[in-house]
């Protein structure tokens, strides 16, 4: 029991680790090779459909690594296509100067409109494949995948001390006027409180059930677990060099300039 619990970890934290490096070093390379990536991304996400439907069938060890990676790689191409510019939102230039409450508002949901309508989109489309199935882990991992995102950009949008805007691309260096520096909010307090008292719950389910059952909240419990850490990161300084090092010496990120606090 302790060493699937152990395995079901490795692979989560392994998953978000080498996810994430890989989309962080296909989107340094040079914009010409934007279209190849996506191609190949585009056939992998075909095919993480097809694991996501053949591990909704039946509860199972294995059948929870296959949903968990299916999901990862299906959550991949649309971070992919996001960071690369293909789809973004109809804005495309920096938040107005002086624009501020609903007119900003407004503004933020249209640089990342079209983004955030294909990942809903997506997750209408794993609700239906669910429909009758009896393993929900896929769907589960995505929609934490979805929550966990949504928290992260109102806190950007809200103010954090650490907005990483000198991480962005060259391409999408404009997004950085629709960040905000300031000191930790009303909003993190309570987007923080929401997303401990799940990871206690998921642990705590995660010692009810049976070892199949158990593999899947496992890794959910742990990338709830990573999740809240790149939440941590937004507060206090911690270089993503010292992560993803290897995946970020391609191109520089050009820097870019914030909002004001």
């Amino acid at each position: 029991m302790v060493t699937e619990v152990i395995w079901a970890c490795v692979f989560t934290a392994l998953c978000w680790w080498l996810g994430t490096g890989v989309i962080l070093w296909l989107d340094r390379l040079p914009a010409r090779s934007f279209r190849f990536s996506m191609a190949g991304w585009t056939v992998l996400l075909a095919l993480s459909f097809v694991g996501v439907a053949h591990s909704m069938r039946e509860v199972s060890v294995f059948n929870a690594y296959l949903a968990f990676g299916s999901v990862i790689v299906m959550w991949g191409w649309h971070e992919l296509a996001f960071l690369t510019g293909w789809i973004t939102g109809p804005r495309k230039t920096p938040l107005t100067p002086g624009a501020h409450g609903w007119d900003r508002f407004v503004q933020s949901v249209q640089v990342m409109l079209y983004h955030e309508l294909a990942l809903l989109a997506n997750l209408a489309l794993l609700w239906w494949m669910q429909e009758g199935q009896s393993s929900h882990v896929a769907i589960c991992t995505y929609a934490l995948l979805w929550f966990m995102r949504l928290s992260a950009k109102l806190n950007l949008f809200f103010g954090v001390p650490q907005n990483g805007a000198q991480y962005l691309p060259a391409h999408l260096s404009y997004l950085a006027s629709y960040f905000r520096t300031r000191d930790m909010t009303l909003w993190f307090v309570l987007s923080m409180g929401v997303a401990m008292g799940t990871w206690f719950w998921l642990v705590w389910l995660a010692q009810q059930g049976a070892v199949a059952i158990t593999t899947g909240w496992v890794m959910l419990a742990t990338l709830l677990g990573l999740a809240i850490v790149e939440h941590i990161i937004m507060v206090f300084p911690w270089p993503l060099e010292r992560l993803w090092g290897w995946a970020m010496r391609q191109t520089p990120a050009k820097p870019a300039l914030t909002t004001p606090p």
